[in-house]
């Protein structure tokens, strides 16, 4: 399988080459041969760009000859919400938005993501409402998260 994901990562690499705004995030391949890319761009991506690069990756696919007979199917998608952080980028690109942050030992921070450097991020978490609000800084480092959560505030 690691071969596998390292020829797909190779050509979508070389595809997203054309929009530096866009990058791949993650691939996953399941034991039935289903490829899962997700991508995510510095402003999004959008539902025609995702559908010219699943078009460009499964006839590179299919020429390359993988799979056998050609048996595999292909989802490239966008690193959705559902999705947690994986990628320095991505941080980046969500500064200002509300996050969960779980740190490896289990605890979990909620608040908003004010800062992101080369070793960690920054979030400032309001602790009590109206004029006894107090905004508590959490400085993490990268080393420390064991995943990151965009959170929809209403």
């Amino acid at each position: 399988m690691e071969a596998v994901i390292q020829r797909v990562e190779k050509q979508i690499q070389e595809i997203l080459a054309a929009n530096p705004e866009h990058f791949l995030v993650e691939i996953k391949v399941k034991p039935t041969n289903n490829i899962k890319v997700f991508i995510d761009g510095d402003n999004g991506v959008g539902i025609g760009d995702l559908a010219k690069y699943n078009r460009a990756l499964y006839k590179e696919l299919e020429e390359a000859a993988l799979f056998p007979e050609g048996d595999f199917s292909l989802e490239v998608s966008s690193a959705g919400l559902s999705e947690p952080l994986k990628m320095h980028r991505q941080y980046v690109k969500n500064l200002n938005r509300f996050v969960e942050v779980t740190l490896l030992e289990g605890q979990k921070t909620e608040g908003q993501l004010t800062g992101v450097d080369d070793a960690g991020i920054v979030v400032e978490e309001t602790i009590g409402k109206g004029k006894k609000a107090e905004i508590v800084k959490h400085i993490i480092a990268f080393t420390d998260i064991k995943s990151t959560q965009i959170q929809i505030k209403f």
